[in-house]
């Protein structure tokens, strides 16, 4: 069975900052590729960033400079460290595995953001 388990969410002010962690197990970790996604009350889930089982990053215009995605392998977890946090940050931030082989697709439970004074 597998699962991914988020933590790290919370309130904090603007300007700070939070990381967050996912933790996989039930799958061979390495073969995924490993992203995170928000979504905003109203609004369509959309991709935040994605760490490519061969290294490769990619971050959302948005958020380019501020967030940085990596992953730990030999932890199966998958981190998104978010500096110069905005309110418009605030969402639901979803952890995701992709198995690019057979498209399979699998999601966290989602761990809240509130970004506010």
């Amino acid at each position: 069975q597998v699962q991914l388990v988020e933590s790290g969410g919370g309130l904090v002010q603007p300007g700070g900052s939070l990381r967050l962690s996912c933790e996989a197990s039930g799958l061979i970790f390495w073969i995924y590729h490993m992203g995170w996604y928000r979504q905003a009350p109203g609004k369509q889930r959309e991709l935040v960033a994605v760490r490519t089982t061969g290294g490769t990053t990619n971050v959302a215009d948005s958020m380019k400079g501020r967030f940085t995605i990596s992953r730990d392998n030999t932890k199966n977890t998958v981190y998104l460290q978010m500096n110069s946090l905005k309110p418009e940050d605030t969402a639901v931030y979803y952890c995701n595995a992709y198995l690019p082989s057979n498209s399979r697709n699998y999601w966290g439970q989602g761990t809240q953001v509130t970004v506010s004074s």
